[in-house]
């Protein structure tokens, strides 16, 4: 892509990175009517492997999520609100019924619907035969509040959006010829007043911020076909399984911490055919397989605020597997911070970092 510009363009925010954050912090400079241009080849991102469900409990353990009332009350706002100036649809409140695969499972069940944190999201009465196709020995247990993003639509529907108005450079960031300065930022032919960096795994190659603990973690998932399923919600067991419409699910999703590739793997594949397997007893196809690597940090805790010398430089990283209901409430905090000075809670703030790593004091 060649660019000849014969004066500098001055915005608000430079936004590296067109993922799920990117475009979270996007939405949030639109709503403040803050200028920006989003720079972003989008060769590597992990949008097309997440599954896109969210809910306000761990399906594995029914303990509750952090800040899940504030993260779903956002993200009820955020996306229908995204949907509107996109003139699409990709947000759906679905319910999520859990299978149980064990008795111990049921009993984990009840003591979390004993929980005050975690009772508001739990159906007590466990569900019997709810599904065809789908057996049910200890039944399920449904959790409310929940739903599915199709995660890439929003991000292809908004990069269109973003070309179209001149608001995104599909190019890759070349960070030597960033300028940082005391009030502003500049690269090549923009200057800005911050630079926010979303870039997902990809931060590791970021000089600027590739010393952070991110673990990626590599996903794989399954689309399928399967006619005469005819399911409306969101299945858990071993897989998830999302209906996205016209008979077609999102069967996933792998879990491997080794392999840092977006190369797809008959192992990962083998492993996602065979929890389907013992989920449903009907005929399917599996119409495509993906990967990619999901941003996660050691601590399970996301990357956010200021560079530790470059205060105008920013990052908003690590979401992981939660990154529907992280994504809006991230950037929000973010925003807040830079423009009101709010200040980060400490489990997010990525000073913690540079506290360990003895950058500051």
């Amino acid at each position: 892509m060649i660019r000849v510009f014969f004066f500098t363009m001055k915005v608000d925010y430079i936004i590296v990175g067109t993922g799920l954050a990117g475009l979270c912090i996007v939405q949030f400079c639109i709503k403040q009517k803050k200028s920006f241009v989003v720079i972003d080849n989008a060769q590597r991102t992990s949008s097309k492997v997440a599954g896109g469900m969210f809910n306000p409990v761990v399906l594995k353990r029914f303990t509750s999520i952090w800040e899940a009332d504030a993260q779903l009350k956002l993200a009820d706002e955020f996306y229908p609100e995204v949907e509107k100036i996109l003139n699409s649809s990709f947000y759906h409140k679905l319910p999520i019924y859990r299978k149980f695969a064990t008795v111990e499972e049921q009993n984990n069940w009840f003591l979390a619907c004993d929980n005050a944190v975690t009772a508001p999201y739990l159906n007590v009465n466990l569900l019997k035969d709810k599904f065809q196709h789908i057996d049910s020995e200890y039944h399920f247990g449904e959790v409310y509040n929940t739903g599915f993003l199709n995660v890439n639509l929003f991000v292809q529907i908004y990069q269109e959006y973003l070309k179209k108005n001149n608001l995104l450079l599909n190019e890759s960031f070349i960070y030597d010829e960033l300028i940082s300065e005391d009030d502003s930022v500049t690269y090549r032919d923009v200057q800005a007043k911050q630079i926010v960096f979303a870039e997902g795994f990809s931060m590791l190659n970021n000089p600027f911020f590739n010393y952070l603990p991110l673990d990626g973690t590599k996903g794989e998932l399954l689309y399928v076909k399967i006619p005469n399923l005819k399911l409306k919600s969101i299945v858990k067991s071993s897989v998830f399984i999302i209906p996205i419409g016209n008979d077609i699910y999102k069967v996933g999703a792998t879990y491997n911490w080794q392999d840092k590739t977006d190369d797809l793997t008959d192992e990962a594949k083998n492993e996602l055919i065979e929890g389907l397997e013992k989920l449903i007893d009907c005929e399917y196809e599996i119409i495509e397989h993906v990967a990619g690597v999901r941003p996660t940090v050691k601590d399970r805790r996301p990357l956010v605020g200021a560079h530790y010398q470059h205060k105008n430089v920013y990052i908003l990283n690590g979401l992981g597997t939660r990154g529907v209901l992280l994504g809006p409430y991230l950037a929000d905090k973010l925003i807040q911070n830079i423009e009101n000075n709010v200040p980060l809670d400490p489990n997010i703030n990525v000073a913690r970092y540079y506290k360990k790593l003895q950058l500051i004091k």
